[in-house]
Formats: structure tokens, sequence, C-alpha cells
């Protein structure tokens, strides 16, 4: 099959297209509110932009508390969504009043960040904190501005929870993260496979001592 998305309809019983590019990491994003409170959500359009130096993007639609928290504050916090932390993750993804801060509400422990304000995930083994750079607003080749948003943050610290590092890298396995597959359908990532691409070294090859 082939379609238009500006222009024509799929045809089939429910829509493509957050099924066609997966699986889609889980940003858990957060940030504080004018006021102070920790807002936190869940944002399956997100993921890292840039390795050196790093730098992350999550894509609200509509605009939601995250970006306006971030816009307003100028920072915001990810932590791994992981196999362990799935139910309080999904719980977290509901619609809450904006005076009702997520973590409260579905016993989610934050801890402290070190270099923004927002705390992080404390159970997740892996945080990243980030200064906020800009909001992309997404315009359509017809020039219709769309309801869909792309913020951009800076990474300006990194947590890696001790007992995900195995011989001085990250472990997958160990990790449990999950991802969005489209429709309500999610995957865990326990496995993987090394395929080093030519000319690369791959750093988990163990050298012979000769």
């Amino acid at each position: 099959m082939w379609y238009d998305p500006r222009t024509e309809k799929h045809g089939l019983k429910h829509s493509p297209v957050t099924a066609l590019v997966v699986p889609r990491p889980i940003g858990w994003i957060s940030t504080l509110n004018p006021a102070g409170k920790v807002n936190l959500a869940p944002y399956s359009f997100f993921n890292m932009i840039s390795g050196y130096p790093p730098w992350l993007m999550f894509s609200s639609a509509p605009k939601k508390n995250s970006q306006t928290n971030a816009e307003l504050t100028g920072e915001f916090t990810f932590s791994l969504a992981t196999w362990s932390l799935r139910e309080v993750m999904n719980a977290s993804s509901a619609e809450f009043p904006d005076d009702v801060s997520e973590p409260e509400a579905v016993g989610i422990e934050m801890a402290p960040s070190r270099n923004v304000k927002p705390p992080r995930v404390a159970a997740s083994p892996v945080s990243i904190e980030c200064k906020y750079y800009k909001t992309v607003d997404l315009v359509a080749s017809d020039g219709k501005p769309n309801r869909s948003h792309l913020v951009l943050g800076e990474v300006v610290g990194i947590h890696i929870d001790d007992s995900v590092i195995v011989d001085g890298m990250l472990d997958v396995r160990k990790m449990q993260p999950i991802a969005r597959m489209g429709y309500m359908d999610y995957n865990v990532v326990n496995d993987y496979f090394t395929m080093a691409r030519p000319g690369d070294y791959d750093p988990r090859a163990r050298e012979e001592n000769t």
C-alpha cells in the first residue's frame, strides 16, 4: 500500500503512523513548574540526537506541561523507562490536573539532580540532566503550522547506576529498557547482537595478549 498522509486516508483499521518507526525509546521527562511542583511524563517521540557532545530531544503534540515547564525554567531531566518500572511509567502518562505532581500521584520516588533543579526517577538505571536550548515549531510544506513541537536540550549531567556497568560498558540486559512499538504495544530489550561497522574497532572484542 501507499498513501500521502497529507491528503489521503490510510484505509486501515488503525493509523499505522506510530508503528512505522519502531522501537522508539521512551523518554521519561521530568520538569518543575514555576511554583516548584514536579511534572513527570513519558514521551516515545524522544531520542538522543548527538553523541559528542550529547544532546537530547523530545516532541510534544500538542504543547504539554513538560514543554511549557522546560521553556519557562530552562531545565529538564530524562530517566530511562525500564521493564521493572513499566507500570508506574504507564500510570504517569495519565492526564493529571496542572496542580497534581505525577510522582506523588502514582508513587514514584524521585532523586535530586546535580546541575539542574528538576529531580530524576530514583529507580531508573540511567538519568540525564539537560539545559533547555530551544523549541522548534514544526511547519508543513504548505506553510501551515501543526500541533507538534520539537524540544531540544543540552546534556549537562549523566547518572548511571553502577549495577548496569559490566567490564567498563553498559549492559543493556541489566538495564532492560522498554520501548514503544505503536498502537498500545511495547517491547523490552533484554538481549542484543554485536556487529562492528567496516573499519570500526569492536569495543566488546577481547584482544589476545601476544
